[in-house]
């Protein structure tokens, strides 16, 4: 029932966002630099909220949106409407609807929805993960050099030591390519089933990654925080890979080489 009840709210979101997409709608701002929410956000909130408490009305909610919405249960949702926001606004059709579940604080369940593309991601603790209901794996490849990487870029903090501008011009000096797409969500997802070999990224929220992180486990590939320690999505930094270039990206993350 858990699962699908999952797949249900995040189909039921991605239906807001294709209503809304290259439509006319409100956009207004959060606090920060070009941080926009818009109509279809909050329509896509509500619409999976519904389904989560039709069925599981004492859980836990963490949205983006709405904030915490807080129960005492063992079990907790943590959802992102619209990942990759800026996209959506702009008619880009790289964002998506991720919802992951804790249970006892772990991540036991996640999806992720790109309805542009048709493509759900799925993963539960321990059973694989799946697009469009086939297996999906990392890659195979050994080395960053020969790898094609992804990362977000923050709107603070540009400029720290070892922060995303020096990372990244440290690997694209050395010819890696290094793509942004504008959704961690679809950045992890594409890691999962080997379109990208690694992914990076200093400054997330536990509803960009949450869903994600899971998929990229389960798919056979590592996630650890930006030192190489276990991963939690309530700690901004991380690096999910294929396992293969785990290390050797942390060293390059930490200009260690």
């Amino acid at each position: 029932m858990l699962k699908k009840t999952l797949i249900e709210a995040v189909r039921a979101g991605a239906s807001e966002v294709q209503r809304f997409f290259n439509n006319d709608f409100k956009i207004s701002y959060k606090e920060g630099v070009n941080n926009p929410v818009t109509e279809a956000d909050h329509a896509a909130e509500k619409a999976i909220m519904a389904v989560i408490k039709n069925q599981y009305p004492d859980h836990y909610i963490l949205s983006e949106e709405a904030g915490k919405i807080i129960q005492d249960s063992a079990y907790k949702w943590i959802i992102d409407p619209i990942d990759g926001t800026i996209n959506f606004s702009k008619g880009i059709p790289l964002n998506c609807v991720s919802i992951g579940i804790e249970h006892n604080n772990e991540m036991i369940m996640g999806a992720v929805f790109n309805p542009h593309l048709n493509e759900l991601f799925f993963a539960e603790k321990g059973k694989g993960a799946v697009l469009n209901e086939k297996a999906i794996a990392v890659s195979d490849e050994p080395s960053v050099l020969k790898s094609c990487l992804v990362t977000g870029f923050p709107y603070t903090y540009l400029d720290s030591p070892n922060g995303p501008l020096d990372v990244f011009d440290r690997l694209i000096r050395k010819g890696v390519p290094v793509r942004r797409l504008g959704s961690a969500a679809i950045d992890l997802c594409w890691v999962a089933c080997g379109r990208f070999d690694g992914f990076y990224e200093h400054k997330l929220e536990a509803w960009d990654s949450s869903a994600g992180y899971l998929i990229v486990e389960e798919a056979g590939g590592k996630v650890t925080d930006l030192k190489g320690n276990k991963f939690s999505p309530y700690q901004h930094g991380i690096v999910a890979t294929n396992g293969k270039i785990h290390e050797e990206m942390l060293r390059w993350i930490n200009n260690e080489l």
